[in-house]
């Protein structure tokens, strides 16, 4: 077996194609990325949980399959960590939170089911933003995730933990969710490769809910194939989840070689305006030059009311945060979890969600029930509905003359530890060009496309119509073999 080093520049592709020639086995390589886990983790801060004996215990089971010639999964012996919002059976799930600390679900998520029939390598659960509340990883119970390529920044939120896992090599693949930008933008600060589906493509079941109309699960690897075959497992209907599409799922791999020949790719001319960082336009537009050169169309294209942050992203932030209300009712310290003991059950609750939630997740909640609250309702709620439906309009229209959507990721890349905690409007405007896809609920990824003048990550964000997952990944497979270091 390689030593640590070789192994973490190693692809999930490669690693299967080693364990099915026998070169090395499952347990081997388990081994080596739990002792590298336990060696960079204390720095890093990316887990929450590691199962050790879990993963050991399915390495030796699929090194059994590989000896005894059974078939094997198209993720056989690939290690892979788990954004801690998505269920697994007997296995901790906090939501980086301290009202779930103690909650140990009885079912699998539906995603999580697909990876072990798959034969993948479940290593254990990773730090986030508390329920899955913020841009940048620090709002967690467990203390704030540190990008691996540079300890003093943020990673992006909220799947923080999910891309820094990968960028450590602490993990070949891991799975994260994506509300309004938490996959993209951790992929673009710490420069590894991060999808959104469309909504719909991927199944819910089993994800513990922020705001159900956005949130989406979505993967993170080091290159587009591996984001490929990790969507190919995921994705497909699934009866557990009403939302879930009955859509038949391609070939997601082979879509990475098609190319961009003949695509017309727009570019929102409201993402490039005011604000952005000038390093990230000048790597954003490196990556859209690298798509022309292969023979894409560029052409300028006008979103409105997605491309405008008066109306995205304080649609999105009341949507979202009408939606959290809702969903976080729930924990009241009566059926799961952390409980403050009281002496009457009003004060039992109130103390239960005092102590039990974050700041921003009580922020979020009172947001939240402030929209939804008798008198509000229509002036905030339904007008920013209104406004989710032109913003969904704006993106059908810029799709009738492209095939794909090029934009950056963030303004900026991954800003200090610490710099816009206590200035929660500044940390909402790094999502600016990433929750208007939520609220269409169409794809995008994020693929690394060069460095700012600080030697930081930045990502091109690449989008798409609904379903349209292929496409995307074959603009972003031609982007990342041109500028791949």
């Amino acid at each position: 077996m390689a030593d640590d080093s070789v192994f973490s520049a190693q692809t999930a592709r490669g690693l299967v194609h080693g364990i099915r020639r026998e070169k090395y086995t499952a347990r081997e390589i388990t081994e080596k990325i739990l002792a590298h886990i336990q060696n960079t983790n204390p720095d890093i801060n990316a887990f929450i949980t590691v199962d050790e004996a879990g993963a050991l215990e399915a390495a030796d089971a699929v090194d059994q399959k590989v000896a005894a010639g059974q078939a094997l999964g198209p993720l056989v012996g690939v290690p892979i960590a788990l954004k801690d919002v998505l269920c697994t059976k007997g296995l901790r799930t906090t939501c980086a939170s301290k009202i779930l600390d103690n909650f140990v679900p009885p079912y699998d998520a539906t995603v999580v089911t697909r990876l072990r029939q798959a034969d993948a390598i479940i290593l254990g659960k990773l730090n986030m933003d508390e329920f899955a509340m913020g841009s940048s990883s620090e709002n967690s119970h467990f203390g704030a995730v540190k990008n691996p390529r540079d300890q003093t920044r943020v990673t992006g939120g909220s799947s923080g933990g999910s891309a820094a896992a990968v960028a450590a090599g602490q993990a070949l693949m891991t799975l994260g969710s994506d509300t309004g930008g938490s996959v993209r933008l951790p992929a673009s600060f710490c420069g590894v490769v991060g999808l959104k589906p469309t909504y719909g493509r991927v199944s819910r079941y089993g994800l513990i809910a922020y705001a159900s109309s956005l949130d989406q699960i979505g993967p993170f690897a080091r290159t587009v194939e591996d984001t490929a075959t990790l969507l190919g497992v995921i994705a497909g209907h699934d009866p557990r989840d009403s939302t879930s599409a009955h859509v038949p799922v391609p070939d997601y791999l082979l879509a990475c070689q098609r190319g961009v020949d003949g695509l017309t790719i727009g570019l929102p001319t409201e993402f490039f305006g005011a604000g952005l960082q000038s390093d990230v336009r000048d790597a954003v537009m490196q990556g859209i030059e690298v798509l022309e050169k292969n023979g894409a169309s560029i052409r300028e294209v006008s979103l409105p009311t997605a491309g405008h942050p008066a109306f995205a992203i304080a649609a999105y932030y009341i949507i979202a945060t009408a939606e959290a209300s809702s969903n976080l009712s729930r924990y009241d310290g009566v059926k799961y979890g952390f409980r403050d003991e009281a002496e009457s059950l009003i004060d039992m609750y109130v103390q239960t969600r005092s102590k039990g939630f974050g700041a921003e997740v009580k922020r979020r909640i009172m947001l939240g029930t402030y929209a939804l609250s008798a008198g509000y309702y229509d002036a905030y709620y339904r007008k920013a509905q209104q406004v989710r439906t032109l913003i969904r309009r704006d993106f059908d229209r810029a799709f009738e003359s492209c095939d794909l959507l090029a934009s950056p990721v963030s303004p900026t890349p991954a800003f200090k530890l610490g710099e816009k905690l206590d200035d929660p409007l500044q940390m909402y405007l790094s999502d600016i060009y990433t929750v208007s896809v939520n609220l269409a609920g169409i794809p995008g990824i994020s693929v690394p496309c060069g460095t700012s003048t600080e030697g930081l990550p930045i990502g091109l964000q690449l989008l798409g119509n609904a379903f349209a997952e292929e496409t995307i990944l074959s603009a972003a497979a031609v982007v990342e073999r041109e500028l791949a270091s």
